[in-house]
């Protein structure tokens, strides 16, 4: 498992640590920690060795002198995964972990460290089989894949068995330490693992985001930093789409990229230093816009009374119904094409998708950047969908048109895709996919008073009506990120609209007295 050269403090980090906590003994075979404790504390390791145990009580790794122990779990919150054995005698530090937190947020280099480590450190125990939740369940229950799915886009260490225990409906959820959960909402299983917040019945705050995207993340660090009590909702995994993006190459001050968990698990992170309140997974449901608060339900009965909402849900890209698209997803497979796909693509096979004017400018684009560029349309005749200027384009740069081609199946491996095989059964060639299928606003919830365009997207500023940019119809509810009719559906777009909806939030709540509550 990776972490077997795991990152070593330095000596000033280790006193550091030993000021915020205490310094203990353990001997040969004393248990620091084990599968299915609610908690543990952060542990440096000043002499000795640890090794790492699976629950069937495998090794996955060793760590010594002035290496650290632990992994995300210990800052979410969540149940313990493994259980750490001292393998000699030992001196080490314990630090709790909410004096740990204090320190992460005030020492950058050693934050740095640990995150990253922590971060790295989940990713390979995804790869571990046999650690974290079981889930028991066939493919044919679709409780059972939702909750598989729920379970990946969370970064939750999961083992799937394709039966259910006999005479038990599926799906049932085994958690570290042996407890059975039969048919548990992706809510109860968080909340069972120690994670995600539980909400009061009614609450009342001054911002509520829903969505916790790129675009909620950025207005709840910029709304909590500057005061407001905020609160995000999010029905399925904290860092939206982006958070399971394997690279985000484009996003300002990265530049050797960074990883959409890495991105938005900082985000989270940072959310929570503020003092804005992530609760997931929760789904709106509806919203009454009011005089002074609007109300929004929630699922399971839950309704939250805000002075000013954030409305960040994102849109949802058509996928193809393609066995094994998701491994591809984010290194050959995208749904936008901008300036790094065109360098990642220069003299590469390329298919772009679709026959809407998106896929004949992310055609144009990529041919000009030097791709050989294909386009692969269902209909018979382009110009049904697309505009002829467009279609100029396309001959000017030589892209190849197909028609009446849909992809049944793709060939590649390790995420590298190396060809297609159409439905007449035709096998051609490409390094990389681009799906310009249309995008689903998630607006389906909403009521009519918030003005949306034809296609379900928000519309905001002069289109709604509305005094200031990013205001929906509705005066005190917002839109930021890919929600929103005209957004360019980039996380670094994104994150600048959600930053920016915080101040037109101070705006109008300057302008409104305080409700009376």
């Amino acid at each position: 498992m990776a972490g077997h050269h795991s990152p070593a403090l330095s000596a000033s980090q280790m006193e550091q640590l030993a000021v915020l906590g205490e310094r203990r003994t353990a001997q040969a075979g004393d248990v620091l920690f084990r599968v299915g404790d609610a908690t543990y504390p952060f542990i440096a390791i000043e002499e000795g060795e640890v090794a790492i145990l699976d629950a069937a009580g495998n090794e996955l790794v060793r760590h010594g002198a002035s290496s650290f122990l632990g992994e995300l779990n210990l800052l979410s919150g969540q149940t313990v995964f493994l259980t750490g054995v001292a393998t000699q005698p030992m001196r080490y530090i314990a630090v709790d972990r909410d004096s740990l937190r204090d320190l992460l947020f005030e020492d950058g280099p050693l934050s740095d460290l640990v995150l990253t480590t922590f971060m790295s450190r989940r990713a390979a125990l995804q790869r571990v089989e046999g650690v974290g939740i079981e889930i028991l369940g066939p493919r044919s229950s679709e409780a059972t894949i939702r909750l598989v799915d729920f379970a990946r886009a969370n970064r939750l260490p999961f083992t799937w068995h394709h039966e259910a225990p006999a005479g038990e409906e599926p799906p049932v959820v085994r958690l570290p330490g042996g407890i059975e959960l039969k048919q548990p909402s992706s809510g109860e299983v968080l909340r069972a693992l120690g994670i995600g917040r539980e909400l009061e019945p009614r609450e009342e705050v001054d911002l509520l985001v829903v969505g916790a995207g790129p675009a909620g993340l950025a207005a709840s660090v910029y709304g909590a930093s500057e005061g407001l009590d905020t609160l995000v909702v999010e029905s399925t995994a904290l860092g939206g789409q982006a958070g399971s993006s394997s690279r985000i190459e484009n996003y300002l001050g990265f530049p050797a990229g960074i990883s959409g968990a890495e991105l938005t698990g900082r985000a989270v992170s940072q959310a929570r230093k503020f003092g804005a309140r992530p609760a997931s997974p929760y789904r709106a449901v509806g919203v009454e816009p009011g005089d002074g608060r609007h109300l929004v339900q929630l699922e399971e009965g839950h309704e939250i009374a805000a002075r000013a909402i954030v409305l960040a849900t994102g849109a949802e890209y058509r996928r193809l119904p393609l066995a094994g698209l998701s491994e591809y997803e984010g290194t050959s497979v995208f749904y936008a094409a901008g300036p790094p796909e065109a360098q990642l693509c220069g003299a590469a096979r390329v298919a772009v998708v679709g026959g809407g004017n998106s896929a004949g400018q992310a055609a144009v684009w990529l041919a000009r950047g030097g791709a050989l560029v294909t386009l692969l349309h269902r209909r018979a005749d382009l110009r049904e969908t697309m505009s002829d200027y467009l279609i100029k384009e396309l001959e000017l740069r030589g892209v190849v048109v197909r028609d009446r081609s849909e992809i049944a199946e793709l060939h590649g491996s390790d995420g590298r895709l190396e060809a297609v095989t159409l439905t007449d059964g035709t096998r051609l060639p490409f390094n990389f996919l681009f799906l310009f299928l249309g995008a689903r606003p998630c607006t389906e919830w909403l009521g009519d008073e918030i003005a949306r365009h034809a296609d379900g997207f928000l519309l905001t500023g002069d289109a709604a009506g509305a005094a200031n940019l990013l205001e929906t119809s509705v005066p005190g509810i917002f839109a930021a990120g890919d929600v929103r009719s005209g957004s360019t559906k980039r996380c670094a777009a994104a994150v600048g609209e959600g930053s920016m909806a915080v101040q037109f939030v101070h705006k109008h709540l300057e302008a409104q007295p305080v409700a009376a509550r």
